[in-house]
């Protein structure tokens, strides 16, 4: 029996065939067990109280801005600062917060968010002019980017992984359209107790409730990472820049009009300079904040073009609607019902869509969204300066409930695209995302408001060109209208000129209920166009299998 002496080179070799053990297994994270129905229910109320506490700090001051020109003496163009004001950080805050949650923890990030929405809350109380509540609105346009997104991860968290782009999406952006209703609907009680500062004593009310909610539910906390650079911070810097310069550019430019002030001109300058700037520094870089080279692929423009016409169809309701009856002189207590049933019918729409998310018969939410925004906005260009809100339920409900069933089916394709991209492209999706739903949703109002002024100069000139006193109807009219003053004005000519001014004034309103007509039937043209375009994609769609199967059916023959 031979021997191998040590340390000789079959001693190594002996060293490397005898059998290592095996390494000590590393534990498995288990997976999160399902959550129980009354927890999950809690959690999905705790959802609806974040978005209702954002929503409302919004659309509370959006529903009575001209309520508030007393309150605080100021004008309609200058009450429209407060607007650009809160807008103009929201737009891009929520990009920032991305990274510093992935840095930083989610658990500090919640914390710190909900007690600087109740400090921002708070300062509204000392709100005395319109300085002060321009600052306050910026700082509260700060503040409340953070609870958006806590209200989308507390809906996710209630569901299990299979169903958070699904189900918890679709409840989650349903969420986010029942703030604009409820504003109108609680905004006519609120004014009556107090003015400003009942409607903001009632936000802070909302946060203070929020508040134990944040700290008592904790979520689950996505693995933290490094991934803020130096760099980062002068890109978000530029990036808010523009963004914000943007907003303002496009809330105010229809109200001092565009080409009037220098300083508009200035504004949009200054975004282009910025995002410009912006983009030549992002290219070179290695890990960019923004991969621009994949935000703009053609799939991503393609998504983006879907989230703008979203902006621009539902914007029949939030803002070209609601400016119609504030032209007629309604007032949000004589639209209490109409937006109930909106709430009704946006909540409605979100559960069909819901139900339509857990079925391969996703993209027949578009066709349904599309065909009821076409429908409600055609109905509503009907209208005349007798139509009141009862007139409009029915076509006001089918937009609410297309909207909600629009956005949803989008989200999660665009979610799930990033997602198996890695988790920095959530960055990416989020850029798309806000630039199309807040950018785009200025675009659209500014566009729209722009050719309702538009056309109502055109049908008030082509009215104008018809009163004529040599008409005895025309002159008949002004006799009606001035014989109310006959008794205390006994010049004949000036009795005249007063009629006139009546009729003026009544042609001016004619006017602008033609030109909202016109613009509802844009929309209604729109929404068509659009669903023309999804089924011919989704014909397009099932076609290409189809023929690619041929040729392989042929072959195997």
């Amino acid at each position: 029996m031979s021997t191998v002496a040590p340390g000789s080179a079959n001693d190594n070799r002996i060293a490397l065939e005898t059998p290592v053990a095996d390494p000590v297994p590393q534990p498995i994270q288990p997976l999160p067990e399902p959550m129980s129905p009354a927890r999950a229910a809690i959690y999905m109320a705790s959802s609806l109280l974040l978005f209702l506490t954002q929503g409302l700090g919004m659309n509370l001051l959006n529903a009575n801005i001209y309520q508030l020109q007393g309150s605080l003496s100021a004008t309609t163009s200058e009450v429209a600062w407060l607007s650009a004001a809160y807008i103009a950080p929201y737009a891009s805050m929520s990009i920032a917060l991305f990274k510093i949650r992935m840095q930083y923890g989610l658990r500090r990030f919640a914390e710190l968010s909900i007690v600087c929405f109740i400090l921002a809350s708070v300062l509204n109380l000392f709100v005395s002019d319109l300085h002060s509540a321009t600052v306050v609105r910026f700082l509260s346009g700060m503040a409340a980017a953070p609870l958006s997104t806590l209200g989308f991860l507390y809906m996710l968290e209630a569901f299990p992984a299979a169903r958070k782009l699904s189900v918890g999406l679709s409840l989650a952006l349903m969420n986010t359209t029942l703030s604009a209703p409820i504003a109108r609907i609680i905004s006519p009680p609120l004014m009556d107790l107090g003015g400003w500062h009942a409607l903001y004593t009632f936000e802070m009310g909302l946060a203070l409730m929020a508040l134990p909610v944040v700290y008592l539910l904790p979520l689950t906390p996505p693995p933290r990472a490094n991934v803020i650079q130096k760099m980062d911070i002068l890109s978000y810097l530029l990036l808010a820049t523009g963004f914000g310069c943007l907003a303002v550019f496009l809330t105010l430019g229809r109200l001092y009009w565009w080409f009037e002030v220098p300083w508009l001109g200035m504004l949009l300058a200054g975004s282009i300079a910025a995002l410009t700037l912006m983009v030549v520094l992002e290219l070179p870089r290695k890990m960019p904040l923004i991969d621009l080279r994949w935000v703009f692929s053609r799939e991503n423009m393609h998504m983006a073009g879907i989230l703008l016409l979203f902006r621009v169809v539902s914007s029949e309701q939030t803002t070209t609607a609601a400016n119609f009856y504030m032209q007629l002189g309604l007032l949000n207590d004589q639209t209490q019902t109409m937006y109930a049933i909106i709430l009704l019918a946006s909540i409605a729409g979100g559960l069909v869509c819901t139900v339509l998310m857990l079925t391969r018969y996703v993209e027949t939410a578009h066709v349904l969204a599309l065909v009821l925004i076409a429908t409600g906005a055609f109905l509503d260009s009907q209208s005349t300066s007798l139509t009141r809100p009862e007139q409009m339920y029915l076509s006001q409900a089918m937009v609410a409930a297309g909207a909600a069933m629009f956005l949803p089916p989008v989200m999660s394709k665009g979610f799930a695209t990033a997602l198996a991209k890695g988790a920095p492209f959530l960055v990416n999706f989020l850029v798309i995302f806000l630039f199309t739903q807040s950018i785009g949703a200025l675009v659209a109002q500014a566009a729209l408001g722009t050719f309702v002024t538009l056309r109502e100069k055109f049908h008030s000139n082509v009215l104008v060109e018809h009163i004529l006193l040599t008409n005895p109807f025309v002159a008949q009219r002004v006799s009606q209208l001035s014989g109310s003053y006959g008794k205390v004005i006994t010049d004949k000519s000036l009795l005249n000129a007063e009629g006139l001014q009546l009729l003026g004034q009544q042609v001016t309103r004619e006017a602008n209920v033609l030109a909202y007509n016109d613009a509802f039937l844009v929309i209604a043209i729109a929404s068509a166009t659009g669903l023309v375009l999804l089924l011919g994609h989704l014909a397009w769609q099932r076609l290409i299998p189809q023929t690619s199967a041929a040729p392989a059916v042929a072959a195997q023959s």
